[in-house]
């Protein structure tokens, strides 16, 4: 029988985008970029993962080019990897700052072991994407443009199922952040995947705008996901 680590490792394994895109909006697909990736991917869920308990389901938006989009865990870039999960990553040094938050608030709720036997973190459009501004390539949610949005709907609503077939509480789902929720809002009507979303700041807009607030926010993280 598949762990849940096995499943999550296939999902990666499998995962392609091949839609359609605005122009001026790119894909990143970590596990085909970098091998090691792949790797650490792998030893991280199946560290963690090895198991067949059924989780709760934190929601995010999209990878970002320094967390998910260069570890393929999501929220965790390469120097909590190291430091935190005991994963040491050659080819990549990142630092991303939703990631902070989110380390944090795992010490408090017990650990990385404790945290992950209970959660799975995951994005609806679980792949970086990146927009051209000015000659640059920056990151990008898959909210930011109505045609974007439009393009990458249908996936989404597949990959989310897809997530809960991993063994996902579908009672209660928890969203990072408010624009993130309307836009998965939208999607559950359409899908009916889960009953309740509860809704939690965004751990980029904390780090960033609430600062000096942060153990408040730790704390309701801890309380929503320990009820």
């Amino acid at each position: 029988m598949k762990t849940f680590a096995d499943q999550v490792v296939e999902f990666n394994q499998n995962l392609k985008y091949d839609g359609k895109l605005p122009d001026d909006f790119q894909v990143l697909n970590p596990y085909l970029d970098n091998p090691e990736t792949m790797e650490v991917m792998q030893k991280f869920y199946h560290k963690y993962y090895n198991d067949s308990n059924k989780r709760k389901f934190i929601v995010g938006i999209n990878p970002s080019r320094n967390g998910a989009g260069v570890t393929g865990i999501p929220f965790t870039d390469t120097k909590r990897l190291e430091t935190v999960c005991g994963i040491k990553m050659q080819s990549a040094h990142t630092h991303e700052i939703s990631s902070v938050f989110i380390y944090d608030m795992i010490q408090e709720y017990g650990g990385a072991e404790e945290f992950y036997k209970d959660i799975y973190i995951n994005s609806p459009f679980p792949l970086a994407i990146i927009r051209k501004s000015k000659g640059n390539w920056i990151n990008a949610n898959y909210y930011d443009d109505k045609e974007l949005f439009k393009d990458v709907k249908d996936f989404m609503i597949d990959s989310l199922k897809k997530h809960i077939n991993l063994n996902l509480y579908t009672s209660e789902v928890f969203i990072l952040g408010k624009k993130n929720a309307d836009f998965i809002s939208k999607l559950n009507q359409e899908a009916k995947l889960f009953d309740i979303m509860t809704i939690l700041e965004h751990p980029r807009f904390i780090q960033q705008y609430k600062l000096k607030e942060k153990q408040l926010y730790i704390d309701k993280y801890i309380l929503a996901l320990k009820q």
